[in-house]
């Protein structure tokens, strides 16, 4: 069994949705959250989301990383990490620049690995892209006009 992550215990987090917790809606929010309840909708944060093994989220998950213990289904973009612990349970669409699956999990879905830029870009502009905008980009501090 794996050792708890640095900075995942209780007394590090931000806020925390308990066991008993039933959330539906749209979830922003700075700073660690822990999740061991029921949540539905949308989740955004630039900072860590902590899925306990109780936990039952059917959401849009857009974060810098997420810990996934319980189970998930929906969509899932990190643009540092995600790790699948042991337990989890996970039926969803996966983007992110690092990817942990530990043994025992169960996962239903694709992955698409993410290099930094493309992690960081926000969805707005790859659908912005996607209709064919390039952005403007500066020329190499070498290159003379």
């Amino acid at each position: 069994m794996r050792e708890p992550m640095q900075g995942v215990g209780d007394s590090a987090m931000n806020a925390m949705l308990g066991p008993s917790s039933v959330v539906e809606g749209k979830l922003s929010f700075e700073g660690p959250l822990r999740i061991d309840g029921s949540f539905t909708g949308e989740i955004n944060t630039p900072d860590r989301l902590i899925i306990g093994e109780a936990a039952k989220v059917s959401a849009t998950i857009s974060c810098g990383s997420v810990v996934v213990s319980g189970e998930v289904s929906g969509n899932i973009r990190a643009t540092e990490s995600i790790e699948l612990r042991d337990r989890a349970r996970v039926k969803a669409d996966l983007a992110t620049p690092s990817l942990v699956i530990d043994k025992g999990v169960v996962f239903d879905g694709g992955c698409h690995m993410l290099n930094g830029a493309a992690a960081a870009e926000p969805a707005s502009f790859k659908e912005a892209r996607r209709r064919g905008w390039q952005p403007q980009r500066a020329k190499p501090h070498d290159a003379e006009a």
